[in-house]
């Protein structure tokens, strides 16, 4: 489905090398930031104490805050969940939560939060792995690599924004990278599998107009695709209060990079690895020459 075609290909690959250097700069600072200033990891990965309140009235969150911040803590969480009498209160060390019956105290060991962040790690090169595999078996090459970078790009540049703003960093926020990683690289997918298609059926082109042309015609999908989801995301971000925010946060800042990363990374990166019309030629000489004049393989 189309809301709108445009007839003439945007020239996005003249400004290919701009994108390009763009790119390598915010990724460079991205690491930087990852190395001076790390993750502000929360509870779940450093460990402390989880204390779930229920109120006869609603809650009044600022006040928790404010009264915890007087009682001298500077790393903790208060949010609702389920209702506005209900709150949970994330605490570095063990601390009690006057003013409310409490439902259910739990605390984190260090132990346990080391192994939270280690299988975390696990998951997040797991999902990397399987990326690779896919698009070794799904595309030649040049777009693997190409797309790999790209989607690699973006986990990098949410961690950095993270690390940057010292945003907590939860299992919640590894759930929206996991996530990025997968709706990243679909859009990769989508964009290469029309270049392809156009080096295929189209004669003439250049490598850089094949590129601006599969770009161009699958603008439309993405604005419909990219739009909808990132008003989902929006609706969460303004409305879903402290327990969805840095979760849509960083699927907000994944949505913005990704389509990025996909149309101005990954398509630059694939013409300077030198892609051309001839090497899918090629291929379907090779197809044709293997059969005989009934058309068996011989």
């Amino acid at each position: 489905m189309e809301f709108f075609r445009i007839k003439k290909d945007i020239p996005f690959m003249r400004h290919a090398l701009a994108f390009n250097v763009i790119s390598l700069l915010t990724f460079v600072l991205a690491v930087v930031f990852l190395f001076t200033k790390g993750l502000h990891l929360s509870v779940e990965f450093t460990g402390g104490t989880l204390i779930e309140v229920k109120y006869e009235q609603s809650a009044d969150l600022e006040k928790i805050r404010g009264a915890l911040g007087k009682a001298g803590f500077s790393d903790y969480s208060v949010q609702n969940f389920g209702s506005s009498q209900d709150v949970m209160i994330r605490l570095p060390l063990k601390a009690d939560a006057p003013g409310g019956a409490k439902q259910r105290v739990e605390f984190v060991g260090p132990q346990v939060g080391k192994e939270l962040a280690e299988n975390g790690a696990m998951a997040l090169l797991l999902v990397v792995i399987g990326i690779v595999i896919y698009l070794a078996f799904r595309f030649e090459w040049r777009f693997s690599l190409s797309a790999i970078i790209a989607n690699l790009h973006d986990v990098i540049i949410i961690l950095g924004f993270f690390a940057f703003f010292q945003w907590e960093f939860s299992l919640s926020v590894l759930a929206a990278v996991l996530a990025v990683l997968g709706y990243s690289v679909n859009e990769s997918v989508v964009v290469f599998d029309r270049v392809r298609e156009t080096f295929k059926k189209v004669r003439g082109l250049s490598t850089p107009e094949v590129l601006d042309h599969a770009i161009t015609s699958t603008i439309s999908r993405t604005i419909i695709t990219h739009g909808s989801t990132q008003l989902m995301v929006l609706s969460m971000l303004i409305f879903g209060g402290e327990t969805l925010y840095y979760f849509s946060l960083a699927l907000t800042i994944g949505i913005c990079f990704g389509i990025y990363s996909s149309v101005l990374v990954a398509s630059p990166l694939v013409m300077w690895l030198g892609v051309s019309r001839e090497q899918f030629i090629a291929k379907q000489k090779k197809v044709i020459e293997g059969a005989n004049e009934d058309g068996a393989v011989v």
